[in-house]
């Protein structure tokens, strides 16, 4: 939907912003060739507006994959929403290392990062932005700015408007998960320069949840709009993954509702792919894989070209021996691997029958004795710029992927599932025991693994969810809610020493950057930093 965007909404939406943001969350530009009111006098600007929405989550400017950024100051490759986000998921976990020396990077994965860390600070400010493009967007589509229009053009736009509003949500939804208290800005507020409130936890918590439930019945049904596009089902998993994580985020437990809501997602015509594989290459969008993958960062070679999303997953964890033609890529940027730990989570570890266990061992230790040398840790094969023949994506020249991200995708739901009834959600316990299994039964190629209710235990889903689902962007998150991330779990290089060590509980948030925390006085920074 968002390979193109017209040039006379790239000069509208072209509002650079600086590292920090709280004070200019709503600034509009200051080049306008036509004002919001001119260029919205063609109901077409708005699925165009949307488009910006949705690329806003896949690139990093108007000009892929480098040259016109939103954020000023900032390398465009770096400050891509879902590359950082995916760091921010994943390095601080025993899922993934990387041996750069970029400044603040190596503090990720040893959990001794600052409020001055560039990564945490430059997420902070791409959920920012998102949320400022969300709230014009809806300034520009209530009812008295459509009411010119066609009965079927307003009842589109206001279709558009519903994805507007899960897109914000899902934006503040990541912002309540890694920050807590972030500053709030909604489309009621004025446009221009100010300093933002900063809004609770549990009250930002509960405005997630009541834009999502307002939506809810206002999105097109689940499956039925264009693939890559929110619908209700993305919506549901949303409302699924708050409810997951409610007693982290504001103290209650909310397992009940997510039976409820993973039920309606897998009541819904949702299936799963028969080659785990399949979910992660670059034909992942007609492969079958898209009856899996209930809302994907979508990916185009030539169309959304940028050095963040998977073409940064896939090139930098290619290196050493590794053959980049096998993965789709011109060259390996010899950088993401993982741990001795996670390798562990399967059976024999490298050498398990599980399909799952996707590593490169030749020419790799699976000891980690030097973090910055590729060849230390094994390498991981999960994702690849090929189709299922084998094939090229678009992009000739092997830069640029075609590979779409399954943020959300039924296999995460069925453990979802399994997790709310485990931890006392309702359910039923055999259900829950047959939806793991059927993600075992792909993983194995028959059911000479399954397991029983009696094996269906917390520790046991956690791993589980560590085979099913590594390098989705999950695992910091899943770790926090079983207690394992900060000062019990140890894992490799933790806390900055080779056997790991446990690191101090306030890192289960990230610090709100002192950059913001130095301009707007209405910020408190999290406990700790």
């Amino acid at each position: 939907m968002y390979n193109r965007i017209k040039p006379f909404l790239i000069i509208f939406l072209s509002m650079p912003l600086f590292w920090s943001c709280s004070d200019d969350l709503d600034l509009t530009p200051e080049d306008y060739r036509e004002t919001p009111e001119d260029i919205f006098q063609d109901p077409d600007a708005y699925k165009e507006f949307l488009s910006k929405l949705y690329a806003g989550l896949a690139v990093s400017g108007q000009e892929g994959p480098a040259g016109d950024p939103d954020l000023i100051g900032l390398d465009e490759g770096f400050s891509q929403y879902l590359r950082l986000y995916w760091m921010l998921q994943e390095l601080p976990t025993e899922e993934a290392v990387i041996g750069w020396n970029d400044e603040g990077l190596p503090n990720l994965h040893a959990q001794n990062w600052t409020s001055g860390n560039p990564f945490i600070r430059t997420m902070y400010s791409r959920i920012m932005y998102q949320v400022a493009l969300t709230n014009e967007f809806l300034r520009q589509s209530g009812e008295e700015s459509i009411s010119g229009f066609s009965e079927a053009e307003q009842a589109t736009i206001r279709e558009f408007r519903a994805e507007a509003r899960f897109l914000r949500a899902l934006s503040y939804y990541h912002a309540l998960d890694m920050y807590g208290n972030p500053p709030f800005v909604s489309e009621e507020d004025i446009v221009g320069a100010f300093l933002p409130e900063q809004i609770q936890r549990q009250e930002l918590f509960n405005w997630i949840e009541s834009e999502l439930l307002a939506i809810e019945n206002e999105m097109v049904p689940a499956r039925g709009n264009e693939y890559g596009r929110a619908d209700r089902g993305a919506v549901w998993m949303l409302l699924a993954k708050l409810y997951l994580n409610a007693e982290v985020y504001t103290g209650t437990e909310r397992y009940s509702d997510v039976v409820t809501y993973t039920n309606n997602i897998i009541n819904a015509n949702y299936s799963l792919v028969d080659d785990y594989e399949y979910l992660f290459l670059a034909d992942n969008d007609e492969n079958g894989a898209q009856n899996e993958i209930i809302f994907p960062i979508r990916y185009h070679g030539i169309n959304t070209a940028t050095y963040g999303g998977l073409t940064y997953v896939i090139h930098a964890a290619v290196g050493g021996d590794m053959n980049p033609a096998e993965f789709g890529v011109n060259s390996g940027w010899g950088g993401l691997r993982t741990t001795p730990q996670f390798v562990n989570q399967f059976p024999n570890g490298a050498e398990s029958e599980d399909e799952r266990a996707m590593f490169h061992t030749e020419g790799q230790s699976l000891e980690i004795n030097n973090i910055s040398s590729f060849s230390n840790g094994y390498a991981v094969t999960k994702y690849k710029n090929v189709d299922v023949d084998g094939n090229q994506g678009s992009d000739a020249t092997g830069e640029m992927v075609d590979t779409d991200f399954p943020m959300f995708r039924l296999g995460d739901v069925y453990l979802m599932y399994a997790e709310a009834v485990v931890r006392g959600g309702g359910g039923d316990m055999s259900q829950a025991v047959s939806y793991v299994n059927e993600l075992r039964e792909r993983a194995y190629g028959g059911s000479g693994n399954n397991i029983s209710a009696s094996d269906l235990t917390p520790d046991f889903i956690l791993s589980e969810r560590a085979r099913e689902l590594f390098w989705e962007a999950h695992r910091r998150t899943d770790l926090i809610r079983f207690g394992q991330f900060s000062d019990r779990g140890i894992w490799a290089w933790k806390g900055g020493v080779p056997q790991g060590t446990t690191t101090g509980a306030y890192r289960d948030l990230f610090p709100i950057p002192s950059s913001d925390i130095g301009v707007n006085t209405n910020l408190e920074q999290n406990p700790g930093y």
